[in-house]
């Protein structure tokens, strides 16, 4: 099991105060002596954590694969061409959302996709498209041909929460899912379910498979079991915890927890 590690927390942090301390770049090597396979970020329209000039030095200087997520916007994909990280993971963007809450709407941005992946493979970037775990998604990302798909977890990891954490006790809990641990637990099995269903969809479609969104230390383990998958990209939970432990020593502790023997 492969952990990519998102670095655009450091960068948040580094926002809140607008100044240059924490610097993403120092992550570089600190990601790459603790184990992690590869480092993941975000550059969003908005530039609301990571900057172009920040994208261009870790692309420049990181001695692990870079996996850049992006907006099909155009103006975008110019730029990561010019890039040339070693994967770019296709994802959607709203710019009133915190985090990006749901997959790619494929179907309704086909020729688009079409038009992005096209001009990426023309300029030898490895394509993923970051989706929700169905069917008919798995298929028509098929058809475009990238290479990789990354399953979205975020609908597991808010279940789990609200189940297993004191999520339902605060000011972030998730109305939607205020319902009880038996309805809970129902539908954390069905979502792991689906999450393994669609994995094997894709295996047999011959696409790599990736996963992330909310995944952590209490929940990721029911994630890295599923055998189809072959990497997670895992970013807040790990950069959460480096406040209080280090960041060698979080990253160390999320591959102990992520190891198929």
């Amino acid at each position: 099991m492969l952990l990519g590690v998102n670095i655009d927390h450091i960068a948040v942090l580094r926002e809140a105060r607008k100044i240059n301390d924490p610097n993403p770049l120092d992550a570089l090597g600190i990601c790459k002596i603790a184990g992690a396979d590869q480092i993941t970020i975000h550059l969003r329209e908005d530039r609301r954590h990571i900057h172009d000039n920040d994208a261009i030095a870790i692309c420049a200087q990181s001695a692990l694969p870079v996996n850049l997520e992006c907006s099909i916007n155009p103006d975008i994909i110019d730029i990561i061409c010019k890039l040339k990280p070693s994967r770019v993971t296709l994802v959607p963007e709203n710019r009133n959302e915190v985090t990006t809450e749901g997959g790619l709407d494929v179907k309704g941005n086909y020729e688009k996709l079409q038009k992005a992946i096209d001009k990426l493979h023309a300029n030898e970037i490895e394509v993923s498209l970051f989706i929700d775990p169905k069917d008919e998604v798995i298929e028509l990302s098929s058809q475009l041909e990238v290479e990789w798909i990354e399953l979205h977890t975020g609908t597991f990891a808010n279940i789990y929460a609200m189940l297993y954490t004191n999520l339902s006790q605060t000011h972030h809990t998730i109305k939607e899912l205020e319902l009880s641990k038996n309805e809970l637990k129902t539908k954390l099995e069905k979502s792991i379910k689906e999450i393994e269903r669609t994995s094997k969809l894709a295996k047999k479609l011959n696409l790599k498979i990736a996963a992330g969104h909310g995944l952590n230390y209490q929940n990721v383990t029911l994630i890295s079991r599923i055998s189809e998958i072959e990497e997670l990209n895992i970013g807040q939970s790990i950069i959460a915890r480096s406040v209080f432990t280090g960041l060698e020593k979080a990253i160390i502790d999320m591959k102990e927890l992520i190891k198929n023997d």
